[in-house]
């Protein structure tokens, strides 16, 4: 599929009233396996792709992310949103650059965070913010098919619990142009519907371990139109293998292979891919 096709059915999947759920691989074996289920779009993850390559979250370079971005797009013919953290920038040039940057992997999405990555101040300074995100839609918009943007205010999963001025960074962000609008960690049903009230852009939630009780058709109903899990599937497999790892060790057991898929289960699915 070219990518503006892939844009187009992108943009199309946010158009509707119905929501999906968007989930995040980590390689090219775990995109092509979620295509498989047959989800219609997918998400790269920051923290799932660092953690594959034997790193912390936050501690990928920015040219690693996008032969990552690129592979992930290349596995499968899905649309393909990229996390691209803060986009290894402060400034808004450095913005537009990386964005300019991901237009080229054939991306159909791209993320803008208002996180800066430093402890001591966890998120950009409200003006700085809007800058960023007004700066990486320019330059996005500058391209022959533009990606959607995703701006995301990142206060709930940084301590700052601030609805308030959640609410009012994701509003300045569609003032600014954003596609799609985007805040990690909130918990409750209420306050996912309150935020899409006040806003007029799809919104993407990110379902994780402080809300995992939420149902899509609870999402839908309060209005979401996109739903993510970030590194939540990766969690799920090193969870796995790390218990099955704790049981060799400590109690000599090999269960876990009771619960395993069969190899030419995967091998099959695989091979279906390489045949194309």
């Amino acid at each position: 599929m070219s990518t503006t096709d892939a844009i187009a059915r992108f943009r199309a999947l946010h158009e509707r009233q119905k929501a999906f759920i968007i989930p995040n691989p980590w390689d090219i074996g775990s995109a092509r396996l979620l295509a498989d289920v047959g989800f219609e779009a997918l998400a790269t993850t920051s923290a799932g792709y660092a953690w594959s390559v034997g790193k912390p979250d936050g501690a990928v370079s920015r040219d690693q992310m996008l032969e990552h971005c690129a592979q992930i797009v290349a596995a499968t013919p899905l649309p393909v949103n990229a996390d691209l953290e803060n986009c290894y920038a402060h400034d808004p040039a450095g913005v537009a650059q990386t964005i300019l940057l991901a237009a080229g992997t054939g991306l159909a999405g791209a993320s803008i965070e208002d996180s800066t990555g430093d402890p001591a101040k966890p998120i950009y300074d409200f003006d700085l913010a809007v800058e960023r995100v007004r700066a990486g839609v320019e330059a996005n918009r500058a391209q022959p098919t533009p990606m959607l943007i995703c701006a995301r205010a990142e206060n709930f999963l940084n301590g700052r619990k601030d609805l308030g001025d959640t609410i009012k960074r994701l509003q300045a962000f569609e003032a600014a142009g954003a596609d799609v609008l985007y805040a990690p960690g909130l918990a409750s049903l209420q306050d996912i519907r309150t935020l899409i009230d006040a806003v007029n852009r799809p919104v993407n939630v990110l379902m994780s371990s402080f809300n995992p009780n939420l149902t899509l058709t609870e999402l839908e109903a309060a209005g979401a139109r996109r739903i993510s899990v970030g590194g939540g599937l990766a969690r799920a497999a090193y969870g796995e293998m790390l218990r099955a790892a704790q049981d060799m060790k400590d109690k000599g057991t090999f269960t876990y292979v009771n619960s395993a898929p069969p190899s030419g289960k995967l091998n099959g699915a695989f091979e279906n891919w390489e045949k194309g």
